[in-house]
């Protein structure tokens, strides 16, 4: 009963996604991919999942398009600490969402996740990973905002832990200058290129004005963000003395679509932070920059190989971890000791998904 009524709005709408995504720029990512990962893992044991994952994120980005950008900040989040586990996604008094960089993650994004989650595993069983999940829904939430189609390789397994505060502390900030965040994404195995085109998916979201009151008076202005602009967010952050309420898109010129045109706000000083607005502007990354003002495509084929690249970090596969039946609680808290994927899904497996 499950299948049919999980498979059936599937079906309904898979033309229309399928037409979609095929109307999107496609990427061809052919690069090697980490053991135990396959481009098709799930083709036997659940292969309406991607489906089922494409459908879900463009009904909750009909109703609320700003969650593109919180599910693609909570896979950077999860990944760049200890890997693509779901540990971010994990609550408690141990989870990484209380500490300070994700805090601000958006627990509507969060619930997406577990809502997909409980809708494949209905459909096939608890065989898929909320870790292959996240992957999936930020691929389609890309796709779903105007940027490129891009397959990704699946077969991760779910971390048994939340990362250490230490290690959630390595996430780049916006405060960070060029060489720094070039160091930070190099203790990562990303690149010059990675930062420059991952940093690109600041094309959608929203900052708050604690995150670049470092710009603003009463410090000095250091001449890289335009005086009119600089202004204008002077004016609106004065009515929140705390910072944390009033937010800025992060593309002033298509704040809602995901394309090129962050790189062109860059060029006219109107990067929202600091480690933005550097990528014009310091020598080690000013070509990239420029070039994916200039050329969307050079642009998004970046993206794809440096996203694909990102979402293999540190990953567990096979045996290691298991496959959660709610994303925000370990299996064994559940009275389930058990993470093989043969497990029969149970009344009530919706649970309750992690909240910031």
């Amino acid at each position: 009963m499950a299948r049919s009524s999980g498979s059936r709005p599937v079906a309904l709408v898979l033309l229309a996604l399928c037409a979609a995504a095929l109307s999107s720029a496609t990427v061809t990512v052919n690069e090697p991919i980490a053991n135990g990962l396959s481009w098709s893992f799930y083709d036997v044991s659940c292969p309406s999942v991607e489906g089922i994952v494409r459908w879900h994120v463009a009904e909750a980005l009909r109703r609320d398009i700003g969650i593109a950008a919180g599910l693609i900040r909570i896979f950077f989040h999860d990944c760049f600490p200890q890997g693509c586990d779901a540990s971010v996604l994990l609550s408690g008094s141990n989870s990484e969402q209380i500490e300070v960089p994700n805090q601000t993650l958006r627990p509507e994004a969060l619930k997406l996740i577990d809502d997909i989650r409980a809708a494949v595993h209905a459909v096939c069983g608890p065989t898929v990973s909320c870790a292959d999940i996240t992957t999936l829904a930020t691929r389609d939430a890309v796709v779903a905002s105007g940027g490129p189609f891009f397959e990704v390789p699946l077969g991760r397994r779910d971390g048994l832990a939340p990362a250490s505060s230490d290690l959630v502390g390595t996430l780049p900030a916006p405060f960070f200058d060029v060489p720094t965040l070039i160091e930070s994404f190099k203790n990562r195995s990303l690149d010059k290129a990675d930062l420059v085109a991952l940093s690109g998916a600041h094309t959608v979201g929203r900052g708050h004005c604690v995150s670049f009151s470092d710009r603003l008076p009463p410090n000095a202005d250091d001449g890289t963000m335009d005086p009119a602009f600089r202004q204008r967010l002077t004016a609106k952050c004065a009515s929140d003395p705390s910072g944390n309420v009033v937010t800025q898109v992060l593309d002033v010129r298509t704040p809602n679509a995901f394309d090129n045109k962050y790189y062109f706000d860059l060029i006219a000083k109107q990067g929202l932070f600091k480690s933005d607005q550097g990528l014009i502007n310091h020598p080690d990354t000013k070509r990239a920059a420029t070039r994916f003002a200039l050329n969307q495509a050079a642009f998004f084929d970046q993206f794809a190989r440096s996203m694909v690249k990102m979402s293999q970090m540190d990953i567990l596969t096979g045996s290691a971890g298991e496959i959660r039946r709610n994303c925000s609680v370990r299996n064994t808290a559940l009275g389930d000791v058990s993470s093989s994927a043969q497990l029969e899904t149970t009344a009530g497996d919706e649970g309750l998904a992690a909240d910031a």
